[in-house]
């Protein structure tokens, strides 16, 4: 299909630049691979500190020493690969991997379903979490779900099905998610980092009070400003309480990542 070692001269493109494509994104420039990511125009990214869709809103953003800015053209794309930075651009097709001819394209948009992706992006499609069939959908699929099998390379049918209950950190899962109880737009009174005690005020959804159930850090809260749909997810919750935590890729998206890393270095 491709020689793999000839790909660390060609171009991976990214579809989603949240916390987990971002992991993926950050360890694949490392390991000296050109990133690309691909974003909607208003993304609504909750872990905003370790995002680079975040470079959408602010034009440039860095995670852990690696810097990503948004590019408006080709040229802008070009330039930013020849420095070293990854380019993000709205693209929610992903037309651009048609455009400069990927070698990879990764959908880690975590959609649960299938968003368009299709094989004949690139030499080699792989997809994160359930929605896609190795095989059929996409070349690969990467197991994200928590547990033994986190980060496992499935070549052949699905990743484990959505059940819709948040990952537990240190037992809590709903609890510690934060939900829109309306439509309307986010006032915030606390930000990404700061401690928060059980039945504090977070936000305001329009004029309505978004109370955390516990106690901990606040490790992700959606942009302030930004109008929101009733139920989505707004933020979360640390009970751990550890700062850091805030501003550093998780350890499942680094597991995540490494799963990419080896089915393209494996792929053939």
């Amino acid at each position: 299909m491709y020689n793999k070692n000839d790909l660390r001269n060609g171009v991976v493109v990214i579809r989603g630049g949240g916390d987990i494509g971002t992991g993926v994104a950050h360890r694949l420039y490392r390991s000296g691979f050109k990133i690309i990511v691909t974003e909607i125009e208003n993304p609504l990214v909750i872990r905003r500190t370790i995002a680079f869709a975040q470079a959408v809103c602010d034009r440039e953003t860095v995670v852990e020493g690696v810097k990503a800015v948004k590019a408006l053209s080709r040229k802008e794309i070009t330039i930013l690969l020849k420095e070293r930075t990854i380019p993000v651009i709205v693209d929610p097709d992903c037309r651009i991997a048609k455009d400069i001819k990927a070698d990879v394209v990764v959908d880690a948009t975590l959609a649960k379903k299938d968003t368009g992706m299709h094989r004949d992006l690139a030499p080699l499609t792989i997809a994160l979490g359930p929605g896609f069939k190795a095989g059929e959908d996409v070349d690969v699929v990467i197991e994200t779900k928590r547990g033994h099998n986190l980060g496992r390379i499935i070549l052949k049918g699905c990743a484990a099905p959505n059940t819709g209950i948040p990952e537990a950190v240190e037992g809590y899962t709903e609890e510690r998610v934060l939900r829109a109880p309306c439509y309307g737009k986010v006032r915030s009174l606390l930000d990404i980092g700061d401690q928060v005690t059980k039945g504090e005020t977070v936000c305001y959804v329009a004029e309505e009070e978004v109370k955390a159930s516990l106690g901990g850090v606040v490790r992700g809260l959606i942009k302030n400003g930004v109008k929101v749909k009733k139920g989505l997810k707004i933020g979360d919750i640390d009970p751990r309480g550890i700062k850091e935590y805030c501003y550093t890729i998780s350890d499942k998206a680094r597991a995540v990542a490494g799963g990419v890393l080896e089915a393209i270095l494996s792929m053939k």
